[in-house]
């Protein structure tokens, strides 16, 4: 507790203390127009609510006060003049708590209200200033200690280089929002603070405690002189580090195999959900999952008895949904056993399924997964208000033409390489889905339960069916030797090329589709360590040329295979 003995002037006698009692009790309740109704008419004349308003109002910002708390007044004498004196308490973010006394002047039963009555020690003509002193800012440590963010605020680094940034995010210029947060906390305008990834998320823990002196001044100076009187100070408290979750190893290969790409990378720990590595948007820039979300739709008709593996459909180029026909990519005949179905990710076998589902059951599949919530990588409200769902699927799906384009990831559903590198380490838990935390800390990791989303059977049915991709299907690209992969492709139509200057296009062929390219699987198959995904944003390619490539790189680095 940091002491300070402090004089404010009020009046004597019963209605003396009771004016001063009504100012006091309206500072604690911050109720600055009830304490100007306490001021003298003289006083008033001078200066106006506004004025009184907003001179409380820059000297509790400069103390940094976050409440105000008085006790009953006492009767006493100021120069030779009736005085309250007023037990006061100020809780602040930067001096600890400052506590006093209070004495108010008062006249004609009014308080005698002048400018340096904003704050307690302030003599006449004087204003506070604070002299702020900011302390160091704490590392955020990989799983092994390797720093991912470490130095000044202003020349933050890594051993990792750039590979560190998607996680560690940065630290830069305040916007203006987050410089009037950094003055109310005690630091100075402009202090340099984090403004994304890890940086933004735990900027309180990882920029600690400024401190610093309150100084009272002459009102009409400029700086602070070195020998004004110090109304109250303390010693800057050093960040606390943050521990993520993250593999240096892992988040290098992420990054690596990701490349120049726009697009996203995310890897978990199979067995309890926690990231090992994030590269480019791994958790923002929603895009279609395309046929990654066909494992959610199998899971949902498999649990509603819509399908059986022992199903057989028929082989065709295209299927009608809701009036409109929808192709299979690049226009392949496909079907036969819902195992070459799901293998060859047959648009013309899934897309049917949407409607048997149905909507209800389609969408409770996808929550279960984690869509429609967001993202558990922190532990508090706060935190998790600035990252709304990412992942998303309509709360209901109104026609079988919706419900059919659904099932096969496209349509208004949207997800994250995050999102669908759960729902593969979902599939490899055995149909539970862990939180996917992202630090180690205690009290920073998040609240979010482990989630029954299927049951192991279906889950072992699931995993069965993405070792068929891999070995045979649309994702023998993220094969590797000795290691059994399952997974997933996905190729997510958004749209029509533009047409190059000159080109003309043919009414009888159908335009080229710009794609998202996307993969998702964990390995090993039998024993899970690893899940991930992949997704590359207007790809020259599909998933399983594009997307499965990048996970067999981040798999074999991490599992040591070739």
């Amino acid at each position: 507790m940091i002491a300070a003995f402090l004089v404010l002037t009020v009046g004597g006698g019963g209605d003396e203390l009771s004016a001063a009692r009504r100012f006091a009790q309206g500072w604690e309740r911050q109720d600055f127009a009830a304490m100007y109704g306490e001021v003298s008419p003289r006083a008033a004349k001078h200066y106006s609510l506004a004025e009184f308003t907003d001179g409380y109002g820059k000297a509790q910002e400069t103390a940094t006060v976050t409440r105000v708390t008085t006790g009953d007044p006492s009767e006493a004498e100021s120069g030779g003049q009736p005085a309250a004196v007023v037990p006061v308490s100020l809780d602040t973010h930067a001096f600890g708590q400052i506590s006093g006394r209070l004495l108010l002047p008062l006249a004609d039963d009014k308080i005698a209200w002048s400018p340096n009555l904003v704050f307690p020690g302030l003599g006449p003509g004087q204003r506070l200033v604070r002299r702020a002193r900011v302390p160091e800012r704490a590392p955020i440590l990989s799983r092994d200690g390797t720093p991912l963010a470490e130095g000044p605020a202003a020349a933050r680094s890594s051993p990792l280089g750039v590979a560190a940034q998607a996680v560690a995010g940065e630290v830069s210029s305040p916007s203006p929002e987050q410089d009037r947060e950094l003055s109310r906390l005690g630091f100075p305008p402009g202090t340099p603070t984090g403004t994304s990834g890890l940086e933004l998320a735990f900027n309180r823990r990882l920029a600690g405690r400024p401190g610093g002196q309150l100084v009272a001044v002459a009102s009409d100076s400029g700086n602070p002189p070195s020998g004004g009187p110090v109304l109250a100070s303390s010693k800057p408290l050093p960040g606390k580090p943050v521990h993520a979750t993250i593999d240096p190893g892992l988040q290098q290969a992420a990054v690596a195999a990701l490349g120049g790409q726009y697009g996203g990378v995310a890897v978990l720990d199979a067995r309890d959900g926690s990231v090992l590595a994030l590269a480019g948007i791994a958790f923002s820039g929603p895009q279609p999952p395309g046929s990654t979300f066909k494992v959610i739709t199998t899971t949902a008709a498999l649990e509603a008895g819509v399908v059986e593996l022992t199903d057989r459909f028929p082989i065709q180029t295209s299927t009608v949904v809701g009036g409109r026909e929808v192709a299979n990519a690049h226009n392949e005949a496909c079907g036969g056993s819902f195992v070459e179905a799901f293998a060859e990710s047959c648009n013309s076998v899934f897309v049917p399924l949407g409607p048997k589902i149905g909507s209800k059951r389609l969408v409770e599949a996808a929550e279960l997964y984690g869509f429609n919530s967001p993202p558990s990588l922190f532990h508090h409200a706060a935190i998790r208000a600035v990252n709304p769902p990412e992942s998303t699927i309509p709360a209901s799906i109104p026609n079988d033409l919706e419900l059919g384009v659904s099932a096969i990831g496209q349509g208004q559903v949207l997800a994250t390489p995050l999102q669908m590198a759960s729902v593969a380490q979902t599939v490899a838990d055995g149909g539970t889905r862990r939180p996917t935390r992202i630090v180690s800390d205690r009290k920073l990791r998040p609240r979010a339960q482990p989630v029954r989303v299927t049951s192991e059977q279906i889950a072992t049915t699931l995993r069965n069916l993405m070792v068929q991709v891999v070995v045979s299907g649309t994702g023998t690209a993220a094969a590797l030797p000795g290691v059994q992969v399952a997974g997933k492709t996905g190729t997510a139509e958004l749209g029509p090329k533009a047409l190059e200057p000159g080109q003309q296009g043919s009414s009888d062929a159908a335009p080229e589709q710009k794609v998202d390219a996307w993969f998702t699987g964990f390995a090993p198959a039998n024993d899970p360590k690893l899940a991930a995904a992949a997704m590359v944003v207007n790809a020259n390619g599909d998933g399983g040329t594009v997307a499965a490539p990048i996970i067999r790189q981040v798999l074999a680095a991490g599992l040591g295979a070739g």
